[in-house]
């Protein structure tokens, strides 16, 4: 993560001198966004800029106190410069911390930036009250070849990889993080003004279908009131066991207890290890007797085969209250856990499921084709399960071990069909009519070890389990 940070402050710095004649080439685009957000922000109102830039989009929706935040001190300096009247700190979204609150808050562009949306959203809660607006813009993901396209022709300011979201992501986010969206939708069709058609054209933009095509995405957000703060409490109640299938995995099993974060009241560590040739259940034991006087681990030998085998095994020997299943091989940051416990913690979800393709990934740790086939099961499962999945196939997910003994007390309904594990618990979690939520992640390559998954099998096995679940769900 800080990686990440580094290269994205380190881009905005270097660029921030060009800024301007950026802006200039594409003065109809940024016209519109003005003037968007003149309409939604009501002059006079004290407004923060998450991610302010050159600070003349704070200024046009003329704030009696305007404040801008942003990860690059050169953009900061600049903004000073121009917008004396306003406020502008450097300061990373991910770690706001101002003691005000405000009428709105706005983000326009910043979310493709971010290392983590989800904590940055959490943040702002902290300067929001009830009648706070938060608006965000971002553009339609379906533009993504368009606007490289335009970076290689020198028609749009180079940019590092950023996130490429949907409404559904940022309604989620928001939703994850104690916010509710009471309005949506997508603006200009022409960006680019040609022969002084593009005011006209982009009023066939308002129309159904055409208005999918659009380039800008918004969001209105408030806060929930009727939401619990998104926090896991001080002195939780709760125990948690974190169920680690490990095949071949020895290189990686130390590194995990290193990095594995403390969750709940408690937190039990269930190793299964499964039929391995480098020796990783004997690192196991290792890593056990060295980390058991501070950690409670358990370890098991797999009798069966599959992941799917390993995580059953693992759920049906914890003792802790939130079950989660990790995979071994460190592709989801056991850092990130804390974010699962959360969501299930605070009632936003009583499944969450994690979710590799909101945030960028390298082709190593992702392949494009690997990359396709989960967008075209996640499709097929929202179908299926009538619940919204971006990804089924993220190996990590959590869940009350109460309502894990409810899916597995019902197994017999769809049968020991699943090799991998995540299908048994979305069929049985949908078959209870759970709330299933995606929790983001960011997906890094493998450090030790190949991947275990025979990827051409797998996708026919996938296909097989589709047309299962729809005759067991669609038409029965």
């Amino acid at each position: 993560m800080t990686d990440h940070k580094a290269l994205v402050r380190g881009h905005f710095d270097r660029l921030a001198g060009q800024r301007q004649r950026w802006v200039e080439r594409n003065r109809f685009y940024y016209r519109d966004l003005e003037a968007f957000y003149r309409r939604a922000v009501q002059p006079g109102a004290r407004v923060l800029e998450v991610g302010c830039g050159l600070g003349d989009l704070l200024a046009a929706v003329q704030p009696a106190r305007g404040v801008g935040i942003d990860i690059s001190p050169a953009f900061v300096e600049l903004a000073r410069q121009r917008h004396p009247q306003l406020a502008f700190l450097e300061m990373d979204a991910e770690a706001l911390d101002l003691d005000e609150t405000f009428d709105y808050v706005i983000l326009a562009g910043t979310i493709g930036w971010l290392t983590d949306i989800q904590r940055a959203f959490s943040r702002i809660r902290g300067v929001c009250g009830p009648a706070t607006r938060v608006i965000v813009t971002f553009h339609n993901f379906l533009w993504e070849p368009v606007l490289r396209v335009g970076e290689v022709i020198g028609q749009r300011m180079p940019l590092p990889p950023q996130n490429w979201v949907s409404e559904d992501d940022v309604a989620n986010l928001l939703q994850l993080t104690g916010f509710r969206t009471v309005k949506r939708g997508k603006r200009l069709l022409f960006p680019k003004d040609v022969l002084g058609l593009a005011p006209a054209l982009n009023v066939l933009g308002q129309l159904p279908l055409l208005n999918e095509l659009c380039l800008t995405t918004y969001l209105v957000a408030r806060l929930d009131s009727s939401a619990k703060l998104p926090k896991t409490p001080k002195k939780p109640d709760f125990s948690v066991s974190v169920v680690v299938p490990a095949r071949n995995e020895r290189g990686n099993i130390e590194p995990l207890m290193q990095r594995l974060p403390r969750l709940g009241r408690e937190t039990e560590v269930i190793f299964v290890e499964g039929h391995s040739t480098d020796g990783t259940f004997e690192e196991i034991e290792r890593v056990a007797a060295a980390y058991g006087r501070d950690w409670p681990i358990k370890v098991f030998k797999q009798e069966g085969r599959g992941k799917g085998d390993a995580m059953r095994k693992g759920f049906d020997l914890a003792t802790g209250d939130i079950l989660i299943i990790l995979d071994a091989d460190l592709s989801v940051a056991p850092e990130d856990l804390p974010k699962f416990v959360d969501v299930l913690a605070t009632g936003r979800a009583e499944l969450a499921n994690g979710c590799r393709l909101v945030y960028p990934h390298t082709e190593q740790a992702m392949p494009v084709r690997n990359t396709l086939a989960n967008k075209l099961f996640g499709n097929m499962f929202s179908y299926l399960l009538g619940q919204r999945f971006k990804d089924t196939l993220c190996g990590t997910k959590a869940l009350w071990r109460r309502d894990y003994q409810k899916i597995a007390a019902g197994r017999s309904y769809f049968g020991d069909f699943d090799p991998f594990g995540d299908f048994d618990l979305l069929f049985g979690a949908s078959r209870l009519n759970l709330h299933i939520v995606d929790v983001p992640v960011r997906y890094h390559e493998r450090a030790y070890g190949r991947s275990n998954i025979q990827h051409v099998r797998a996708g026919l096995l996938l296909l097989r389990m589709c047309a299962y679940a729809a005759r067991k769900l669609k038409f029965s």
